[in-house]
């Protein structure tokens, strides 16, 4: 049974929305960020990443950041760029990339469903990561990115989602500069709100697809609050928090590759050897780069070509972790003959989500920047699904979804 709550969003007013809209926070690093914002003062990477209004070098944890981004919230909400709805609604957020949409709910999630596993989660968090964002949700007393959530399937909620968006003119409705619409409808009626809070309570699960260190920095501020608060009742609104909820089948999971600074001493011969004891290797003729087109199969790019690896049957598991790509890469590739042991701390391995395409791993290694990389099969829905339902955890960089949903369009005030 998985809880719903319609909530009061923070958001743009319609003619700013295109311009307060931005990318994730964690998608760039500060200098790409400085990049992004160049002449876009509305941009809200000035609140999710404030360094950039500051002097290069500022430490990004430091208190100057977060004083920083509450500074420019509070400039936006004075200005008149964002405003607050009177009433609680529910809002729909459908994303369009090269004619294909996905159509989410934007709503509240429920702060206990994710302690009790209602909420299923499939990766690890780092404090670090964590630190920054409970620090920047109780600066700003506000949650400002959503949580990518999936479920499996809701008949009843799409029914209603399909019959407001066909009758009901958008809020918003515009192409972001990398091509990507973006369309947003305001439910503001009780009878559809009341119909889709009832719906998910026949919704088992929900599934973080991504946003997994927002997810539990939402958390930890929420029992920072209750711990501060100890009469709480549980309908506080830091008893919630933002979320985008998607059926499965409507997403988009692409490759996560792989590109790494050396063979580790041995030679391009020697390394084709090895390999081949656990994977076929086999030259590629085709056209450019190699995709692989089904699981368990790799591209591997070394001095300028490219070769299909297949894994061998005897390392293939239907071990719902150790039987994915990246598993099988990782556990009979990358650790055992390039000694990488630990992807997520291993300065000689570097991930490159698919929305970049399979060159940026060609220029990668063609630069002398790397000395090979892996074109991988994408991690399916299903897969990350069965990992969460087993309480268990995937391997880093596993998952890239496309695209990406915006921060800024949708804010919930802590109350």
């Amino acid at each position: 049974m998985a809880t719903i709550r319609p909530f009061m969003a923070i958001r743009p007013a319609a003619n700013y929305a295109k311009d307060v809209a931005a990318l994730p926070y964690d998608v760039m690093n500060s200098e790409e960020a400085r990049e992004m914002v160049k002449n876009k003062p509305l941009s809200f990477l000035h609140v999710d990443k404030a360094e950039v209004d500051l002097p290069v070098g500022t430490d990004i944890y430091s208190d100057e950041v977060y004083a920083k981004a509450k500074e420019n919230m509070d400039a936006l909400v004075a200005n008149g760029i964002l405003g607050q709805d009177l009433l609680p609604n529910l809002y729909i957020y459908r994303l369009t990339m090269n004619g294909k949409s996905q159509t989410g709910l934007v709503c509240c999630t429920s702060v206990d469903e994710y302690i009790n596993g209602t909420i299923k989660k499939h990766e690890l968090t780092r404090a670090d990561k964590e630190a920054d964002r409970i620090r920047h949700v109780d600066t700003l007393n506000a949650n400002t990115g959503p949580i990518f959530l999936a479920y499996k399937e809701n008949p009843t909620a799409k029914a209603i989602i399909d019959g407001w968006t066909a009758a009901v003119k958008p809020e918003y409705d515009f192409v972001s500069e990398d091509g990507i619409g973006h369309t947003v409808w305001v439910i503001d009626s009780d009878t559809e709100i009341g119909m889709l809070v009832q719906s998910f309570q026949d919704v088992e699960n929900l599934y973080i697809a991504d946003g997994h260190h927002r997810n539990a920095s939402a958390v930890k501020v929420a029992l920072k609050r209750r711990e501060a608060n100890p009469d709480y009742t549980g309908e506080e609104e830091f008893n919630y928090y933002l979320s985008v909820l998607f059926a499965k089948d409507e997403l988009y999971v692409m490759d996560y590759n792989r590109v790494v600074k050396d063979l580790n001493g041995y030679d391009a011969v020697g390394f084709l050897e090895e390999i081949g004891k656990k994977f076929i290797v086999e030259p590629y003729e085709g056209e450019g780069p190699y995709k692989p087109e089904e699981l368990h199969t790799f591209g591997l790019y070394l001095e300028g070509n490219w070769f299909k690896m297949t894994a061998r049957e005897e390392i293939i598991t239907d071990d719902p972790v150790l039987g994915l790509d990246v598993s099988i890469l990782q556990k009979e590739l990358l650790e055992p003959v390039l000694a990488i042991g630990d992807p997520r701390t291993d300065k000689r391995i570097d991930f490159i989500g698919g929305i970049r395409g399979l060159k940026a791993l060609e220029e990668r290694v063609d630069s002398g920047e790397m000395k090979l990389a892996f074109s991988m099969f994408p991690t399916s829905m299903e897969e990350l699904m069965d990992v969460a339902d087993e309480g268990l955890t995937m391997p880093p960089k596993s998952t890239w979804f496309e695209p990406k949903l915006r921060s800024g369009l949708f804010i919930h005030d802590l109350g």
